[in-house]
C-alpha cells in the first residue's frame, strides 16, 4: 500500500505536540508610539482554522486535484487558506503579484484553474480581464461578494466547522500538490508542477543543510517561504513590508521585528539584504539573536555580505543556497567561506562560488547546448574545471512544467538513476573546481557568442563589479544594425555618495577590459540609470531588456 504524503501533514502533528506555541505572527496595526503591533495564530489555531476551511472548500467544490488560484493579500487568512488547500488535496496555482496583466493572463490561461479564491478586487479584475473565463467553475470571495456569485470565505468556514467527520486528503508522494510559476526573469513565466514528495524533500533538505531546530523564530521576507515553517517546527514572524518591493524595505521595521521576537532565522533576497545592511548599519542597529540568514534569488555581492555580517552576532552567518523554482536547494555556501576564500575568484572573473552540492543533490556538468536532450546518457560530460551546463537530480527536482511540453523537453532529461527518473537542466552554466565546489558563471541564455568563436559569460562581470563606484554591471551582446554581436558592459553606478566621475570610471573599466584577453573585446561601457530586475527578489538583472537598450544606444551613436 502506497504511503500517504501531504506537505500539510506536519501541521496537525506540531499542533498536537505544541498546541499553544505561536505559529504565525502577522502585523496588523501601529501602537501609539509608532511600533508595529502583531496578531497571531497558535499552532492549534492554525490547524483548526485550516481544517475548517479545507472541509468547507470541499463542500463548495474545491476538492482533491482542483487547480485553484489564490489571490489573497498576505494575512493570517492567507496562510490558513494555503494550508487548507494542501489538506484538501487541491492544487494551488501560485503567480507572483505584480507580474503584469499580460503575463498574468498567460499564466492563468495555461494553468486552466477550476476554482478562484480571491479578494473582491481580484474577482472584479478576473471578470473584466477574462482570467480563467473558460475554466473557472468555483468561486470563493474573501471580503465583500458582489454580483459574481459563489461562496464567501465566511460561508466556507461555517460549513466546514459544522462537519465532524472530515479528514485530510490521503495524497501520495507523486501527486500534484501545486503549480508554482517562475518569475519570468529569463523568459515567459512557466508553471512548475510540484508534487507533495517534492515539497517534503525540500523541507528535509533545508532542515538538514542548515541544522534548523524546532522552536526557532523565522522572519521570511518572501511570504511563500513561511509555508515551510510549520514543517520545520519554526514560528513565523511576517514582517511589515511590501513583499513585491524587497529592495525598498524599511530596515528599521525589519530590525524591530528581529528585536521584538528574538528572530533566529531570516530569509531575504540580495536586494533586501543590501538595503537593510546599508540603512541599519548607518543607524547603528544590530541583530544579536539572528544566528542564520539565508539569501537566494541571485548572487549576493561580497560587499553586501560584509555589511550584513556587521549586524550579526559572532556566531551568525549568511548562507547563499543555489537552486531554482524547479529545484531547490542544489548547493550551498556560507559567507565566511565566500569572504575568506572565494570572493577573490569572483573579482577575477571566475564566477560566483555557490558551494558544494547539498546531501541528496547529484550535480553534473554537461556540454552547453540549446537543443533538447532526451536522456542524460546522451549528454556529453565536460572535463573538471571546464564551463558547461549545470544539471541536477534529486528528490526535490520537479518533473515537468504544466501545459508546456516544449519547455519540459528543453529542461528535463530522462535519468533512470535519479529518484524522480529525471534530471533537470538548470539553464545556468558553471564548473566544479578542484576542491569539489560548484561555481556559477551565469545563465546559459546570457552568454555572448562572438563571430570570432569567443564565448563570454556573465562571470566576467566580477572583474568590473570590484571597481569603486560600480554598484553592478551586466555584460550583454548588443546587435546594432549592420554589425555583428557586440559585447557591451552596462553599468549601474553606486547610488550612495560620494558621486561618481563617470568619464573616469569608463576609462578605468575599458582599460581593465583591454588588459585581459577574455575581456579585450569589450569596447563599449554604457551607464544605465537603474537596471531592470525581477519582481520576486528585485535582484535578477533583466538582461534581455538591457540588451535591447544597449543595442538602441549603439545605434544612436552613444
Amino acid at each position: 500500500m502506497t504511503a500517504t504524503v501531504n506537505i500539510a501533514a506536519t501541521l496537525p502533528r506540531v499542533a498536537r505536540e505544541r498546541p499553544n506555541a505561536p505559529a504565525i505572527y502577522f502585523p496588523h496595526a501601529k501602537t501609539a508610539s509608532g511600533r508595529v503591533a502583531y496578531t497571531h495564530y497558535t499552532y492549534a489555531q492554525l490547524d483548526a482554522a485550516s481544517d475548517a476551511l479545507a472541509a468547507g472548500l470541499g463542500e463548495v467544490g474545491v476538492t482533491r486535484g482542483t487547480r485553484t488560484v489564490l489571490m489573497v493579500r498576505p494575512s493570517l487568512e492567507f496562510f490558513a487558506l494555503t494550508f487548507a488547500l494542501f489538506k484538501a488535496g487541491a492544487v494551488p496555482v501560485v503567480v507572483d503579484p505584480g507580474i503584469g496583466r499580460s503575463a498574468l493572463a498567460q499564466c492563468l490561461g495555461e494553468a486552466a484553474p477550476e476554482a478562484f479564491i480571491g479578494v473582491s478586487e481580484a474577482h472584479a479584475a478576473r471578470i473584466v480581464l477574462g482570467w480563467g473565463r473558460a475554466s473557472v467553475r468555483h468561486l470563493v470571495t474573501v471580503g465583500r461578494r458582489w454580483f459574481w456569485g459563489g461562496a464567501t470565505i465566511d460561508e466556507v468556514r461555517a460549513r466546514g466547522a459544522a462537519m465532524r467527520d472530515w479528514t485530510m486528503a490521503d495524497t501520495r508522494a507523486d501527486e500534484l500538490a501545486a503549480i508554482l510559476f517562475t518569475s519570468g526573469s529569463t523568459g515567459v513565466p512557466k508553471g512548475v508542477k510540484y508534487t507533495h514528495g517534492n515539497f517534503v524533500a525540500q523541507v528535509e533538505m533545508i532542515r538538514d543543510t542548515y541544522r534548523i531546530e524546532p522552536g526557532e523564530i523565522d522572519l521570511p521576507t518572501f511570504p511563500l517561504f513561511a509555508l515551510f515553517d510549520p514543517a520545520l517546527g519554526m514560528t513565523t514572524v511576517v514582517p511589515d513590508m511590501d513583499p513585491r518591493a524587497p529592495a525598498k524595505v524599511d530596515a528599521r521595521k525589519i530590525m524591530q521585528a528581529i528585536d521584538d521576537f528574538g528572530v533566529t532565522n531570516m530569509f531575504g533576497s540580495p536586494a533586501l539584504l543590501n538595503r537593510v545592511a546599508r540603512d541599519a548599519g548607518a543607524a547603528g542597529l544590530r541583530a544579536p539573536t539572528l544566528r542564520r540568514v539565508i539569501s537566494a534569488g541571485a548572487p549576493v555581492p561580497p560587499e553586501t555580505l560584509r555589511r550584513f555580517h556587521a549586524l550579526l552576532p559572532d556566531a551568525g552567518e549568511i548562507f547563499t543556497p543555489y537552486g531554482a523554482t524547479e529545484s531547490l536547494p542544489v548547493a550551498s555556501i556560507g559567507s565566511r567561506e565566500i569572504l575568506g576564500e572565494t570572493a577573490a575568484g569572483t573579482a577575477d572573473g571566475r564566477g560566483v562560488c555557490v558551494g558544494r552540492p547539498v546531501d541528496g543533490a547529484d550535480v553534473a556538468i554537461i556540454a552547453i547546448s540549446d537543443e533538447p536532450i532526451a536522456a542524460f546518457a546522451d549528454a556529453q560530460r565536460v572535463a573538471p574545471g571546464e564551463v558547461g551546463e549545470i544539471t541536477v537530480a534529486g528528490p526535490m527536482v520537479t518533473r515537468a512544467y504544466f501545459n508546456r511540453d516544449a519547455s519540459t523537453a528543453l529542461a528535463k532529461m530522462l535519468d533512470p538513476s535519479a529518484p524522480n527518473g529525471v534530471r533537470h537542466r538548470m539553464g545556468d552554466v558553471g564548473y566544479f573546481d578542484d576542491t569539489g565546489r560548484l561555481w556559477f558563471c551565469g545563465r546559459k541564455s546570457h552568454r555572448v557568442e562572438l563571430t570570432t568563436g569567443q564565448r563570454m559569460f556573465s562571470s566576467l562581470e566580477g572583474i568590473f563589479d570590484a571597481y569603486p563606484g560600480v554598484f553592478r554591471s551586466a555584460l550583454v551582446g548588443a546587435t546594432p544594425r549592420g554589425r555583428d554581436v557586440t559585447p557591451v558592459l552596462c553599468v549601474e553606478v553606486d547610488p550612495e555618495p560620494p558621486s561618481v566621475d563617470r568619464a573616469a570610471l569608463r576609462t578605468a573599466l575599458l582599460a581593465a577590459a583591454a588588459a585581459r584577453p577574455e575581456t579585450a573585446a569589450i569596447q563599449h561601457v554604457l551607464f544605465h540609470p537603474g537596471f531592470p530586475v525581477d519582481i520576486r527578489h528585485n535582484a535578477k538583472i533583466g538582461r534581455e531588456a538591457l540588451r535591447a537598450w544597449a543595442t538602441a544606444e549603439l545605434e544612436r551613436g552613444r
